[in-house]
């Protein structure tokens, strides 16, 4: 088969992530001695520091993991909304809809006690030996990928009218991080440093380090740093100024868990996706949905066209289904009898509707946003197959399916 890639094979181990910093740091823990969860750690941290537009440490992460010997888990990193962020509050903020950005948006940071919790239960490094690569790249300096300098330019108005804080790291003397000149985070490492003394003080063992880390982070000079920012007023999408929900008890509350995966056999293969708190089962649906479980041919139209048509429905179930709250019918969406009359509905024709199934007779209900981006692709559907001449604009076609 022809690649654009070249073939990665070797004898010792493998790292992937989407920096190469970061891949690097894994394959160096591997080297030194460490495990894979230690890798995973390293490399984690690290992308905190060379991919900050993407991740980070007071974000999420769902993990699934596979010890050897033992059974597939996943390490839930996502934390809950915080205990006054309720319907009555939005909707006394005069909010229908929770604003994107700003302080109302946050939800408990998950993200760092999962790491913790994954290096504790199953690595071997202790902490100062994982946290020197970010350490490192973030007091000395990175190379930045183009997308960073970007997205800082896109909130560049909020940085320095609302973010300050944010602003002295992001825009140094007023200019974003430009490719190809180093850009460092010195009050990041300045952090970590802190964290792992503070751990360290806490006695030798690695464990017990580990467990400091996350008391220091739930509890201590950090959730007192996190506390105080999420109390200050700051302006967000609604365009007003709001105080966050997060308070220091929702952040002293929380700590990651472990559960087990959702699961789908096919063609000999157990695949597991973290839960319906996450999009993962969407995959699995996919997979229940292609014809007799086949995989579909790149090179045949019909075989492309009846996974993207299962896409998209599996898409629309978890639009109407997916959530952390209340009960997911995933034994029903994942059935071989739902997914074949859900199958019936493709037809030769691309579906431009959300159509979310209707497991066990229960009536599926989509949020308004579901129902208004769909809408904003039927317009730029249009737009796409408008025909432009001269000073004229002519949409054809634009109430007839298209062809595939």
């Amino acid at each position: 088969m022809f690649t654009t890639r070249p073939t990665l094979q070797g004898t010792f181990g493998m790292a992937s992530s989407t920096h190469w910093l970061a891949s690097q740091t894994a394959l160096a823990v591997l080297e030194d001695g460490g495990n894979a969860f230690d890798a995973a750690v390293a490399a984690g941290f690290v992308l905190h520091v060379v991919e900050p537009h993407l991740n980070g440490p007071a974000g999420e992460v769902p993990i699934i993991l596979a010890p050897a010997g033992g059974p597939v888990r996943v390490l839930c990193g996502q934390g809950p909304a915080p205990a006054g962020a309720t319907i009555a509050h939005y909707t006394s903020l005069g909010l229908t809809l929770v604003p994107g950005t700003g302080p109302l948006a946050a939800a408990v940071p998950g993200a760092f006690d999962a790491w913790m919790r994954l290096l504790h239960d199953h690595g071997t490094k202790r902490l100062a030996e994982v946290l020197r690569y970010a350490i490192g790249y973030a007091q000395t300096g990175h190379p930045p990928v183009e997308r960073l300098a970007q997205t800082v330019e896109t909130v560049r108005g909020l940085f320095e009218t609302e973010w300050t804080a944010s602003a002295e790291v992001y825009l140094p003397a007023g200019r974003a991080p430009e490719p190809g000149r180093l850009f460092r985070n010195p009050a990041l490492a300045a952090t970590w440093r802190r964290l792992v003394a503070e751990a360290e003080a806490a006695g030798p063992g690695r464990q017990t380090q580990i467990e400091a880390a996350r008391r220091v982070w739930r509890e201590g000079f950090v959730a007192e740093a996190i506390a105080r920012a999420a109390a200050r007023p700051t302006l967000d999408t609604s365009g007003e100024r709001h105080r966050a929900t997060l308070t220091g008890e929702d952040l002293a509350g929380y700590a990651a868990s472990y559960e087990d995966p959702v699961t789908y056999d096919w063609q000999g293969w157990t695949v597991c996706k973290a839960g319906p708190w996450t999009q993962g089962p969407v995959l699995l649906q996919q997979l229940a949905l292609l014809p007799e479980g086949s995989a579909p041919d790149p090179g045949d139209p019909d075989g492309l066209h009846a996974l993207i048509e299962g896409t998209k429905l599996a898409m629309a179930d978890r639009e109407a289904w997916y959530g952390d709250t209340g009960e997911v019918p995933l034994g029903t969406l994942l059935s071989p009898e739902y997914n074949a009359a859900r199958r019936r509905l493709i037809g030769p024709t691309a579906s431009l509707e959300v159509r979310p199934g209707s497991p066990g007779g229960r009536t599926p209900r989509l949020s308004p946003h579901a129902t208004a981006a769909a809408a904003q692709f039927l317009l730029a559907l249009e737009a796409e197959r408008a025909v432009v001449g001269g000073d004229h604009l002519e949409v054809v076609g634009a109430q007839s399916p298209p062809e595939r």
